[in-house]
């Protein structure tokens, strides 16, 4: 995923690259209204937008984005919290509004909230993947998953190839806000099975595991 951050102030413009980079986004980064203007000609999968900016402000950029058709989501970062002041971001097209200070945890949580929105559905074998709700359902039916195994099953569905265990394990670090260990994930597997289907899950012996149709 690919994030255009639009931020004046150095500083918490590099904090913010530095934490979004270790999250595994891509990040583009813009410092005024004119080079976030010329950066949204790229893919962009979401806008964190600083509100006040030297050449501008962020709510007239994106209401601009908004009227040229632009549906990329827009997270605004400012230090207004009035209620005014929120209605006219969201008024705008904005997607969410961000506070300063905030907690950096919550600002992931909120672009992870508005990058599922965007996700389209995916379906294989009759189990249909929902990002926007977190959800699952085997011909029509939801399954009850936890976190972890909807993001074990994610992870699985998503690709043709073998998933290795430690690929999994990257996945899940912060999957129920708990580590999770080998042990632990073979115990999240055979749960997976019981729900979507033995069949569905294949162990690659010493690598990992693969989806099969």
């Amino acid at each position: 995923m690919k994030i255009l951050l639009v931020e004046d102030d150095t500083a918490l413009r590099e904090a913010l690259e530095e934490l979004l980079l270790r999250e595994g986004y891509a990040v583009i980064k813009a410092s005024d209204v004119l080079s976030a203007r010329n950066a949204l000609g790229q893919e962009i999968d979401l806008v964190l937008l600083d509100v006040g900016l030297p050449d501008g402000d962020g709510v007239n950029l994106c209401k601009a984005w908004r009227s040229e058709g632009v549906q990329t989501p827009v997270v605004f970062l400012t230090a207004k919290d009035e209620e005014l002041d929120v209605v006219r971001g969201l008024d705008a097209g904005g997607n969410d509004y961000v506070t300063k200070p905030f907690r950096m945890q919550e600002l992931l949580s909120r672009i992870r909230a508005q990058l599922r929105r965007n996700q389209p559905e995916i379906s294989r074998s009759g189990i249909t993947l929902d990002p926007a709700r977190l959800q699952a359902s085997r011909n029509g039916e939801i399954l009850l998953l936890t976190v972890t195994e909807y993001k074990i099953l994610t992870k699985l569905i998503s690709s043709r190839a073998i998933i290795t265990r430690t690929a999994l394990l990257e996945a899940l670090w912060d999957a129920d806000s708990r580590f999770v260990d080998d042990n632990t994930l073979s115990v999240h597997i055979s749960r997976l099975r019981e729900k979507v289907g033995g069949s569905h899950i294949k162990t690659v012996r010493g690598v990992g595991y693969q989806w099969v149709d």
